[in-house]
């Protein structure tokens, strides 16, 4: 599946099933499983939960790029979020963020700034990014803002289609 003009590949190594992301505001985010931020699955699984019926989505990708703190297998990752946190939003393979390696999607996120004009590397696990239903980046959330914080979940409805 196409994100900002970039091909995905999920957790399981296939091709994003194009109807996942099509159309939907999504909130991607930069997973890890080891993480003293990963209890924000929990508040991840709530925003799909929530707003899923109305033509979001949170996507998932898996980075093991701070501190090695997603050394897992794809079914490593995908055991832990299902089993732990009852994930039922997509994930994709780990993908890299940051550096040379960096995935063409988060060559296209980082360029956006969040909300004190900082654009740039992402800084830990949890960054958040939400782009609209058209493809735009409209909101950069630093890895310490919770899933829950006003500030995302009204940019969240702010963007939903219809």
């Amino acid at each position: 599946m196409s994100l900002l003009g970039t091909d995905l590949t999920a957790l399981d190594g296939e091709p994003l099933d194009p109807a996942v992301l099509e159309g939907k505001a999504v909130l991607v985010v930069n997973v890890a499983s080891r993480c003293g931020l990963t209890p924000q699955y929990t508040g991840l699984e709530n925003l799909q939960q929530r707003f899923g019926g109305q033509g979001f989505t949170v996507l998932g990708v898996p980075c093991n790029q701070f501190a090695g703190q997603e050394p897992g297998t794809a079914a490593e990752i995908g055991t832990f979020c299902s089993s732990t946190y009852g994930v039922t939003f997509p994930l994709t393979a780990k993908t890299d963020v940051n550096g040379d390696g960096r995935h063409p999607l988060y060559q296209r996120l980082t360029a956006y700034p969040d909300a004190a004009g900082q654009a740039g590397d992402v800084q830990w696990n949890f960054e958040k990014f939400l782009v609209s239903p058209d493809g735009r980046v409209v909101g950069r959330f630093r890895p310490r803002t919770e899933p829950d914080a006003d500030e995302i979940v009204d940019a969240i409805a702010a963007v939903l289609p219809g």
